[in-house]
Formats: structure tokens, sequence, C-alpha cells
């Protein structure tokens, strides 16, 4: 009959339809959101080569801290920095050329904080105080444990990163104080030493107790009344050890 549709056409369409429909061809699931991350502020703008590279590291310890070494990407730096990632590129080719400057940038300029000298201390005991509070409060802080512990679990790894760690920490802040107790040494304020090797035993001394429990997390950080107990035993300890006038024969590494 005229007009009429065969009867098996809409059912054969309609299988169509259901395997197009089970194959996925036609429908399009929807993806699930992803987890917001907390934003970070992009670092304010810094003028000329050296500002833009320190306006980066700036970004990039926001990052390295949030997210530690592994979880960094080099997107979320160059977003947190405020820069394009071509910019990111040209200062630093990886991620670990970035976090090696970021530590020898942010260990130099602690140790400058850490040891402030002045020609006028007179008794060293008062001096090594200060030096002591000035590495404790530095060295048990939260974000310098945090950073501490990520430089350990990536040294292995990248020994580079290590070694920054180390030459621009430690070695440097054990210079400077060297430079220190050997002009003490020489104007009679304590025995003749070993400059370097007596600053490495006057910081071990401070490092002795509390800032290994927390480093390991088995104390809080900045606890100020730990620090100063800290503090006093290794500056009492340390003054036994090269009291004043105990010598006349200058010691290694004293001319």
């Amino acid at each position: 009959m005229k007009g009429l549709r065969p009867v098996g056409r809409p059912a054969a369409r309609h299988g169509r339809v259901m395997r197009k429909a089970r194959s996925g061809s036609k429908i399009r699931r929807k993806r699930p959101t992803p987890a917001v991350r907390p934003s970070l502020a992009p670092s304010p703008p810094r003028e000329g080569a050296d500002g833009k590279a320190a306006q980066i590291l700036d970004g990039a310890r926001q990052v390295f801290l949030a997210d530690g070494f592994d979880g960094a990407s080099m997107n979320e730096i160059a977003r947190a920095a405020g820069v394009s990632k071509g910019t990111l590129y040209v200062y630093f080719p990886s991620k670990i050329d970035l976090f090696e400057a970021l530590v020898r940038s942010d260990r130099a300029q602690q140790a400058e904080q850490m040891f402030p000298f002045s020609d006028d201390d007179g008794d060293p005991g008062p001096a090594l105080a200060r030096i002591g509070f000035g590495l404790m409060r530095n060295m048990c802080s939260a974000d310098h444990l945090a950073h501490m512990r990520m430089v350990i679990g990536v040294a292995a790894k990248y020994p580079k990163i290590g070694q920054a760690f180390y030459e621009a920490g430690p070695k440097a802040g054990a210079e400077r104080l060297g430079e220190f107790l050997a002009r003490e040494t020489a104007r009679g304020a304590l025995a003749p030493l070993d400059p370097r090797q007596a600053a490495e035993q006057f910081i071990q001394l401070c490092m002795a107790d509390y800032f290994k429990a927390a480093l390991f997390c088995a104390a809080k950080p900045d606890d100020e009344a730990a620090i100063e107990a800290a503090v006093t035993e290794a500056v009492a300890a340390f003054l036994r050890l090269y009291p004043p006038g105990s010598s006349t024969t200058p010691a290694k590494g004293q001319a």
C-alpha cells in the first residue's frame, strides 16, 4: 500500500543507534572536574635580568615548599612567578638547574643573616650567643626544615643539588664564623684554635639535640625555649674548650 513505510525499518535504525550508543561514538561522557589546588600568589615583577631571575626564584620557592621537588612542575612555577614558560626556560633550562639556583641563593642570604659580626664586639660570649640564636632560629624554622628535608630526599639522585646546599650553606657559614673566631683569637679573647674546625664545633654544639629532633619531626619547629637552652649550653661548652689566655702557641690556621 502507498504511504506505508516498511515495518522493519525503524527497528533497523533503532538497532544502529543503540550500537553507536554502546560503542560510544555518539555519546560524550562528562569528565570529572579535577580537584582545585590552592592558588599561589604570583611573584611581584622585578626590573632587569637579575630582577627577573629573582622573581622566578620567588615563585619557585613557593611551589617547591608547597609541592616538594618531585611534585613541583615548571608550568606551576611559571604561573607562580608570573612569567611565561618560555621565559622560565631562558633563565633555567631544567627543574634541577632551577632548584640548585634556589638553594644557592637562599643559603647565601641566610649565611649573611645568621652570622652577623661587629667590630664593636667585646666579650666573645655574648657575640657567640647572638650568632647561635641567629643560626638556630633560622635552622629550626618550619620553612628551613622543610627545605632541608627536600634536599636530603633528592641529593642521592641529583648530587649537584646536595653539593650546592653544602657549599652555599654549611661550608660558607663555617668559613664566615671562622673569620670571626680568628679575629677573636688574634686579640686574645679566645685560646688559639683552628678557625674552621672551631667554627664547625660551635655549629655542631648548637645543633646537637633540638635541631635534629625538629628535623625528623620528633619536636615542633620554632621552639624558642629549646633554642635558648641549646645555644646557652653550646656557648658555655665552647668557652670551656677555648678559654682566653690558656696558651700563646698559634693553632693550625693561625699566622
